[in-house]
């Protein structure tokens, strides 16, 4: 129990370091969301409210603003309004997410759907993206308008990627890395190249925090995706058996398909066939995970982001803004469970 609450500790540490070393920006990105969501129609209004308010780490704008700083960029607010963006861009994933998961909860609190119905919710997330592309816009430049209207195709693409292999237990692990590269990876990616872009870098400068973002959010997705199978610890706001209850294939499922005996791949096939998973489906299916010791093989898979992501940061000078960046990746994921 001793290494999870270090691990808690650790990544708690690091995202506030990073949050700390930003936070006046971060309240004007804040304003900026606001201000940019204002509707006419008190529908519009009250959901995307609603939806803002539940919160999140804002990890994507801290990213983009850590990078800016990093890069040395001063002139101008244009960190905050990109900060925003990327924002707006997750905030609209999270709402199409959970349309098309079903889902009811989110962060502890009901979902736009649940509330407001999946046609609205839909529209909704329709409009933070248009909101998003107006930002884009105003900022003028034409590399970043690029990079980050690609990433929403990307977002798109990896979403119906992830329906086309529903349910599909013998997914292959690289299917999984190619779906939380382009669901979760390429918005990080896209978050920290933004900021090499606006304080005009070289390309081997961005081409750095590019491959920084990108290997962060396969750490950060592979660490989400586990947390939800180990009982112990209840972290990001996540209840363990989410995915699982679900039905997503993530990669502990995939990691213990590959090691169980045929009898248990067929009780495993068997339950993720089914509508509804019960909580003996889950005991059963944490039992296994605990017999095979796949959590622990997990984090060796992310540890092996983690070094990349680290490695990448190398090239810029020693700086308290890069140790900050570098705190996020230093976090063990050794595990005695």
């Amino acid at each position: 129990m001793g290494t999870v609450i270090q691990l808690k500790n650790r990544i708690n540490n690091s995202y506030f370091d990073l949050r700390n070393s930003v936070e006046e920006k971060l309240v004007l990105v804040e304003e900026k969301i606001k201000t940019k969501l204002n509707s006419e129609v008190s529908l519009v209004q009250k959901m995307t409210d609603y939806h803002i308010q539940t919160g999140g780490k804002r990890l994507r704008a801290l990213l983009t603003l850590g990078s800016a700083k990093l890069c040395g960029y001063k002139k101008g607010s244009q960190d905050i309004n990109l900060a925003a963006c990327v924002e707006l861009i997750h905030a609209a994933t999270l709402l199409h997410d959970d349309v098309i998961d079903f889902s009811n909860f989110r962060r502890g609190k009901k979902t736009t759907n649940s509330i407001w119905g999946n046609q609205s919710s839909i529209l909704v997330g329709d409009y933070l993206l248009s909101r998003c592309f107006e930002m884009m816009v105003e900022n003028g430049n034409l590399e970043i308008l690029k990079l980050l209207s690609s990433t929403s195709s990307i977002i798109a693409q990896g979403e119906v990627l992830q329906l086309q292999h529903k349910g599909e237990i013998d997914m292959l692990e690289e299917t999984y890395l190619k779906i939380i590269s382009t669901k979760t990876a390429a918005l990080f990616s896209a978050s920290t190249k933004v900021g090499a872009i606006l304080a005009n870098k070289k390309n081997k400068e961005k081409d750095a925090l590019k491959f920084y973002g990108k290997n962060l959010g396969l750490t950060f997705q592979i660490a989400d995706d586990t947390l939800d199978y180990n009982s112990e610890i209840k972290i990001f706001g996540k209840e363990v058996g989410n995915d699982f209850y679900e039905g997503k294939i993530t990669l502990p499922i995939i990691l213990l398909f590959q090691k169980t005996n045929n009898i248990e791949k067929q009780n495993l096939k068997d339950i993720f066939k089914k509508n509804k998973r019960t909580k003996n489906d889950l005991e059963f299916t944490l039992g296994l995970i605990l017999k095979y010791n796949i959590i622990n093989q997990c984090y060796k898979k992310a540890e092996h982001f983690i070094n990349l992501a680290s490695n990448s940061l190398s090239i810029f000078p020693n700086s308290d803004e890069k140790k900050v960046l570098e705190n996020l990746t230093t976090f063990s994921l050794e595990r005695s469970f």
